[in-house]
């Protein structure tokens, strides 16, 4: 048999109980650190169940001012809110999308009426507001227009702004966004109003639960001509880079799971915090797996949640929220 009485490196010293591996623990995961998506509806005192995403639903603006008191109250600070769109308001130009009497902004005000405190994010893009689904204007070619789309994701910026939100947040992947829409708040008064840039959003395949949650669907093409290639690393890097040197407070990348090598590498370029997006499709395929038998969603969720704060990410938009908060 090996001997070891001469070792004079043994790691497993530091593993020898409890209390000392959470002594010398690296990464840290907090209530603080998460960020819970909620999908707003039409109505009253509404919900409704979404069929790939078990536990989540899609709420009133009253039901998801409560659910924000609820989650605040239990030490997550932050919410990023997605409108769900009647289809009757939707249109080619979007209009809906910067109407202040919308739903967007009423959500944004009500919640900050009821829960001052909490930090609310609202999604820039026109994906839920198209007729055709797309995050922009379109030509009659199919073509998605950039200077256009970004004119409306400006005045939908700043009717956001106007209802209170902290962080608008520009997903739709149009270049030279972030320089326009951050000109705009300032010119308007709204300095304080951040941005959080999807920096690096990857046109993933793992998003298909988020779209039935908004009940939106693409009537031709799809978004590749807009949104990242996944085979693409260094593109993420100039991407990020491009966004903070317009003023993006914040840098996304999305999906997050299958991503952490570009977490990782933003991590290296930038000084600016880095937020990550567990998506639906993330979310969704440990919720089978766990209705299946085949595991344990909280501990998978925790430890894919500190896989992806280890990686270098600051913030973490999950669905799995409540399901990791009493492992915390």
């Amino acid at each position: 048999m090996f001997q070891t009485a001469s070792l004079p490196i043994r790691l497993r010293r530091n593993r020898k109980s409890e209390a000392i591996r959470k002594m010398v623990q690296e990464t840290h995961l907090h209530p603080s650190n998460l960020i819970a998506p909620l999908f707003i509806t039409d109505g009253e005192n509404a919900r409704s169940s979404i069929s790939s995403l078990p536990g989540i639903e899609r709420l009133s603006i009253d039901l998801a001012a409560d659910e924000a008191r609820y989650l605040y109250n239990r030490g997550i600070q932050s919410i990023a809110l997605f409108p769900v769109i009647d289809p009757s308001l939707r249109s080619s130009g979007a209009q809906e999308a910067w109407n202040p009497d919308g739903i967007l902004p009423q959500a944004i005000s009500k919640i900050k009426e009821l829960v001052p405190e909490i930090c609310i994010i609202a999604d820039v893009a026109l994906d839920p507001y198209t007729s055709h689904g797309h995050d922009g204007l379109a030509n009659s070619r199919g073509e998605i227009l950039n200077e256009e789309t970004i004119d409306c994701l400006i005045r939908m910026a700043l009717v956001q702004a106007k209802a209170g939100v902290d962080f608008v947040a520009p997903s739709d992947m149009m270049d030279g966004r972030i320089k326009a829409i951050r000109s705009a708040l300032d010119e308007e008064g709204f300095e304080s109003t951040g941005i959080l840039a999807y920096s690096a959003k990857y046109a993933s395949s793992l998003y298909s639960p988020f779209r039935e949650a908004l009940k939106t669907k693409l009537l031709f093409g799809d978004k590749k001509t807009y949104q990242m290639d996944p085979a693409n690393s260094r593109e993420a890097l100039l991407e990020a880079a491009l966004d903070e040197e317009e003023g993006a407070d914040i840098l996304m990348v999305k999906p997050a799971s299958l991503y952490l090598d570009i977490i990782a590498k933003l991590r290296e370029q930038t000084k600016r915090p880095i937020a990550a997006y567990h998506v639906s499709g993330e979310y969704a395929m440990v919720m089978a797996a766990h209705a299946a038998g085949y595991l344990n969603k909280e501990k998978v969720f925790f430890e894919t949640l500190l896989s992806i704060k280890r990686a270098g990410a600051d913030l973490i938009f999950t669905y799995a929220v409540k399901e990791v908060l009493d492992l915390m």
